[in-house]
């Protein structure tokens, strides 16, 4: 019933040979890729107005400066990525470029960097896509927290059904917030310049300064709208995922994702600017200000929010793309779990997908979906990678040295100095907002890959046959075997083990812990009835535990067996194929057979007994 809920919930399971078809065009790559860079636009502005709008009426003047200055970062970023994606067409990023060219630890605290980056997407871009149906329908801001924990629990439905499939449900949503966006700005201009149509302002602009101009000031205000610049990275880190050439795609698709930004981002500012949009805590946002300034109520301000609303969400989607690869290509290296390098059955890598899920819904619940307070944590992680990533690349063509390596290596290096100090001014302006946070979880994190790293390369180790001569290897050694058939009652389930028992070996033990004399001793008469010389051990447990003392006398037994000798403990398990019958059933076999497990000399078998139609047939006819 469940594998048939899971394929109506996530799609029928897809072949490997499938596999070529679940891979990005350029029109469903842009989409998904350019939904979280293009949807900071909905609060970069806004985050860059809070901080500003100390200055009363001149910060708006200010918000043109700081705009310029994050749309000349874009630039920078963008050319450095596309070199980024020319040098590394497996993937990976900021990531693979650290680890190779600067060392491993570099490698770990960019993908740190773009773990924790990737965590925050999620949950900003799914609470700030409910601010913004929140500020249509205020009446929905008590339920907030759960609204955004199902919001995510949906999107990681839809991402599980597999790239192809994902990325057509997301593609109409991203493109009408693209076109709807593009439009009001191109008509808010026209009614701005061309009509001479200048609307009041929904609130009230502050006339009076409440705190002086200063560069710490400003350079809080680009701090919070380099938010904007989120998701850049994205394209490098999932070239493979591209349709062929992957390359040729990734980069057509990051001078396109490059472009979107430059003109939403740059045109949401300017006409935040002209129809002074003021920054309201809990109240419309900056965008829906704009939208109502120029259409007023009609259908399209609700298009503009409820597409912003979507696109919000739809930015979630990015990070379901990257972090998914970005945590395949870490475990294949060894520095995370190897489940994230398993396709899951519609070849996405679903183990990544659920733990981002996981962890961003802990994060709305700490944070209570607050985007004012998740924004400082969320641009220090993937600057941080941006950094690293692009001292790596000037590395890389120092060592490759290949033809115009050099104006390669100038183009990184001035994104590397740029980024750099981008990186020092959110740390610092932040820190006391919640960058401290990722300062302290980034040591974390790589503290846990290194030991994961070095638990794999023990295992390997010791699972290594490079030191044996394998033409020396003996595979038909014998061993002495003692079966032990624990039991808790005389039923067809252990007497089919115990049947099975016999036939691979003589010496057999029925071990059975009772809580019940009575029972201990139906036991007792019922085994007396059976033609058999296999020994039964039966102990009464006074205090109610089974496990404990079972598992002692099974390892009791096993210390005492001779050198050589092998211990083969069978475990009766019966079978049903009832709706929720293995829920309804007692699991002790499980603790057994994971306890046992820890020792050298046991080995641990499970017998099946499937319980059929027809014997329910006779119990009916018995009733």
């Amino acid at each position: 019933m469940f594998k048939k809920f899971a394929d109506i919930l996530i799609g029928e399971p897809l072949a490997n040979e499938q596999g070529a078809s679940e891979k990005y065009n350029i029109p469903f790559g842009l989409a998904i890729m350019a939904s979280d860079a293009i949807s900071s636009v909905a609060y970069a502005a806004q985050e860059i107005l809070f901080v500003l709008i100390v200055l009363g009426a001149t910060a708006y003047q200010w918000l043109t400066w700081t705009s310029f200055m994050i749309i000349g970062l874009l630039l920078i970023l963008t050319i450095s990525y596309i070199q980024i994606i020319r040098a590394y067409p497996q993937g990976g990023g900021a990531y693979k470029v650290a680890n190779e060219n600067i060392g491993v630890k570099a490698g770990l605290s960019a993908g740190a960097g773009l773990i924790i980056s990737y965590i925050l997407t999620v949950a900003v871009s799914a609470s700030a896509g409910a601010d913004a149906i929140i500020s249509a329908f205020s009446g929905l801001a008590e339920y907030k927290v759960i609204f955004v924990i199902t919001i995510i629990i949906i999107l990681t439905i839809l991402n599980l059904r597999g790239i192809s499939e994902s990325s057509k449900i997301f593609a109409i949503p991203t493109y009408i917030f693209i076109f709807s966006m593009m439009f009001m700005i191109l008509y808010g201009l026209f009614k701005y310049f061309v009509l001479k149509i200048h609307p009041e302002p929904m609130y009230a602009v502050p006339t009076k300064a409440t705190e002086s101009l200063s560069i710490f000031l400003i350079l809080r205000a680009f701090s919070s709208g380099c938010s904007a610049l989120t998701g850049v990275e994205a394209v490098s880190n999932s070239v493979p995922n591209f349709q062929e050439p992957s390359q040729k795609s990734a980069k057509t698709v990051m001078l396109l994702l490059a472009a979107l930004i430059f003109f939403i981002f740059g045109g949401t500012s300017v006409l935040a600017i002209f129809y002074n949009a003021v920054p309201i805590t809990n109240g419309p946002t900056v965008v829906s200000q704009i939208a109502y300034a120029i259409f007023n109520n009609g259908i399209m301000y609700y298009v503009i929010q409820f597409s912003t609303a979507v696109i919000l969400l739809m930015a979630c989607n990015t990070a379901y793309t990257g972090f998914p690869m970005l945590m395949y290509i870490v475990g294949k290296d060894g520095f995370a779990p190897r489940q994230f390098t398993i396709r899951g059955k519609r070849l996405s890598f679903s183990y990544g997908i659920i733990a981002l899920s996981v962890v961003a819904c802990i994060l709305v619940i700490i944070f209570k979906a607050d985007t004012h307070r998740l924004i400082p944590l969320y641009a220090i992680g993937v600057f941080i990678s941006f950094t690293l990533g692009q001292f790596g690349m000037v590395n890389h063509w120092r060592k490759e040295r290949e033809e115009g390596w050099l104006k390669s290596a100038v183009i990184n290096g001035i994104g590397a100095l740029v980024t750099l100090l981008t990186t020092i001014i959110i740390l610092v302006e932040k820190f006391s907002e919640g960058a401290f946070i990722v300062a302290i979880l980034i040591p974390i994190i790589i503290l846990i890959q290194l030991r994961i790293k070095a638990h794999y390369d023990r295992i390997a180790c010791r699972l290594s046959i490079s030191q044996l001569n394998l033409k020396k290897v003996n595979l038909k050694i014998k061993y002495k075997h003692t079966v032990i058939v624990p039991i808790a009652s005389l039923n067809k389930a252990t007497i089919g083990a115990l049947q099975y028992a016999q036939s691979i070996s003589d010496s057999v033990i029925a071990i059975n812990i009772s809580t019940d004399k009575e029972a201990q001793e139906k036991l007792k008469n019922r085994w007396s009835e059976l033609d058999t010389d296999i020994q039964l051990v039966t102990k009464y447990s006074p205090f109610r535990a089974v496990v404990t003392p079972l598992l002692k006398n099974i390892e009791r037994i096993a210390d005492g067996a001779a050198q050589g000798e092998k211990i083969t403990v069978i475990v009766p398990q019966f079978v049903t194929h009832e709706r929720f019958g293995e829920i309804l059933h007692n699991h002790t076999s499980f603790f057994i057979r994971e306890t046992l497990l820890r020792n050298d000399d046991i080995i641990v078998s499970t017998y099946p007994y499937h319980l059929e139609d027809e014997e329910e047939a006779v119990c009916e006819l018995d009733k």
